[in-house]
C-alpha cells in the first residue's frame, strides 16, 4: 500500500482512495493523504485575521447622521 508522491489534487485523491480500500475511515484517509502531500485541509492559515472592512462613511451618510444627531439634542 505505498502512497503516491506529489501534491496535486489527483495524487491526493488517489491516495485517499487507496487508503479507504485498505480499511481506513474516510476522515482518517483524508488526513493521512493530505499530511503525506504536505497540505492542510484548512485554506486559511491559523493566526491570521480576515482583512478589516472599510468602514469609512460617505459625505451623504455623514450628513444624514449629523441631521439625526442634531435632532436628538
Amino acid at each position: 500500500m505505498p502512497l503516491l508522491k506529489g501534491k496535486s489534487d489527483a495524487v491526493v485523491s488517489a491516495n485517499i482512495r487507496e487508503l479507504m480500500e485498505s480499511g481506513y475511515p474516510q476522515k482518517q484517509a483524508v488526513a493521512i493523504a493530505l499530511r503525506e502531500a504536505g497540505r492542510s485541509r484548512n485554506t486559511v492559515t491559523r493566526g491570521t485575521k480576515p482583512p478589516k472592512k472599510n468602514r469609512s462613511r460617505s459625505a451623504k451618510d455623514r450628513a444624514i447622521l449629523a441631521t439625526i444627531n442634531a435632532g436628538l439634542k
